[in-house]
């Protein structure tokens, strides 16, 4: 006997949206990025939602899935994950390709699964006329989510013949900016100013891993003292040396809340044992999403007390396991947070879930979304006020699909030469011949 409806298609559907030129330790983000959506339809007609991370590979491990997930009970999901975990058809390799950053990799270190979860929960959260956060955990912690304004050194796009979108003519101030070159610390404090005014931020982080680390630091301290009450942090993702990473940080006291991975694996020793050193010699408080993206990591990281935060990503530990391991990090003392990439509004509401459904003190959340706002594929996507996301009343995940923006979405994926993200291409625009070494800046040659 049947006790919850059945699902009775799968779709993977990939699509590709815009982006501005902004920099990392890996290099300059395409004109284009891409993720895959996951809908699933049950026996009673309803609808569910996941997303995960673009790309053919990805494609194809989620299209492979669709026999362990058609015809399932959704209230059967948690074994439905479970045996597509214990299938053999997840992408992996040992965990280098995210110590190491370069952003091509991180396809073996993201659980696609996550996005089928999502799914299966919101189907679940509409037939209990409850949100996905009461499913997950211990139950829904709290109603909105505090948020942070993610910062980036942004090229000149016009260096390039690339088709980067241009807004300069939008009456929107912050979409104005964020599509505009933004490389002197004065100009990511108008980017940060900017963003503050539309979304009401009182975080800020600064992806850093571009200029050395001294100039970076220029831009922090201009932050600081342009916004005095504003929580700010930075991430280098790992680009600078342990002995690097303490000069620079040293005397940031009182104007740095923490450091995200200021440094990694290096001399022999993992990056565990690095960012332990560095919090030793600092005594600043240390993020990370680098060195702890599993279970066995977390356990010799906290082993080595080497972190104070983990920014557990669903899409690396999947929904449920992401607020384990803030379950785990409230009773150790430690806190959760959650890193972003760029994404869609269906993440966005995965994240948010995520977050409400996570004990503990939590840190301001990850997200990308401000650089993609306006690109919603959804009719109700949840808006940042005040720095922050309220949980909707509506079940599930308490969005709906707008398959009309979806399918333009997929027509753009489809136009794209590749779908795996390299961001060595633009970069060879700004220095011919450039090639990534996590251990350089950027725009350090």
């Amino acid at each position: 006997m049947r006790c919850t409806p059945v699902i009775t298609e799968m779709k993977v559907i990939p699509v590709a949206g815009y982006d501005s030129m902004l920099m990392t330790l890996s290099g300059a983000h395409a004109p284009l990025f891409t993720r895959t959506i996951v809908i699933l339809e049950d026996s009673s007609g309803n609808t569910g939602l996941g997303e995960t991370h673009g790309g053919d590979d990805i494609i194809k491990v989620l299209e492979g899935y669709k026999d362990f997930v058609v015809g399932q009970e959704i209230g059967n999901y948690r074994a439905v994950i479970g045996r597509i975990q214990k299938s053999g058809l997840i992408p992996r390799d040992d965990g280098e390709g995210i110590q190491k950053l370069d952003l091509k990799n991180l396809k073996f270190v993201v659980r696609a699964e996550t996005a089928i979860e999502s799914a299966f929960l919101d189907l679940l959260g509409k037939f209990l006329d409850l949100p996905v956060c009461a499913l997950l955990g211990g139950g829904q912690q709290r109603k909105e989510i505090e948020t942070l304004g993610y910062l980036f050194y942004v090229s000149d796009k016009n260096k390039t013949d690339l088709p980067y979108i241009d807004e300069s003519g939008s009456s929107d101030a912050w979409f104005r900016i964020r599509r505009r070159e933004a490389l002197a610390p004065e100009a990511i404090v108008e980017q940060a100013l900017a963003a503050r005014e539309k979304y009401g931020f009182r975080h800020f982080k600064l992806k850093g891993g571009v200029f050395m680390g001294h100039q970076e630091m220029e831009a922090v301290r201009a932050l600081k003292k342009a916004m005095p009450d504003a929580r700010i942090s930075i991430d280098p993702n790992g680009a600078w040396s342990l002995e690097e990473a303490i000069e620079y940080c040293k005397d940031m006291h009182g104007i740095l809340s923490y450091v995200e991975d200021p440094c990694g694996p290096e001399k022999g020793f993992s990056g565990r044992e690095i960012m332990w050193e560095f919090k030793n010699a600092t005594r600043l408080r240390v993020a990370t999403n680098m060195i702890v993206t599993n279970w066995r990591q977390l356990y010799h990281g906290v082993t080595l007390r080497a972190f104070d935060i983990v920014l557990a990503d669903p899409n690396f530990w999947t929904m449920n396991g992401s607020v384990r391991v803030g379950q785990v990090l409230d009773e150790w003392g430690l806190t959760w947070g959650c890193h972003s990439n760029n994404h869609f509004d269906i993440t966005l509401a995965m994240y948010v879930h995520t977050a409400a459904a996570t004990p503990g003190n939590i840190t301001a959340m990850d997200t990308h979304w401000i650089w993609q706002d306006g690109q919603d594929l959804c009719k109700n996507a949840m808006k940042i006020e005040n720095g922050r996301i309220r949980i909707p009343d509506e079940p599930g995940l308490g969005i709906d699909i707008d398959m009309d923006r979806v399918m333009k979405a997929n027509e753009l994926y489809n136009k794209m030469d590749s779908h795996d993200r390299d961001d060595s291409v633009a970069m060879q625009y700004l220095i011919p011949g450039w090639k990534f070494d996590s251990k350089r800046p950027c725009l350090v040659r």
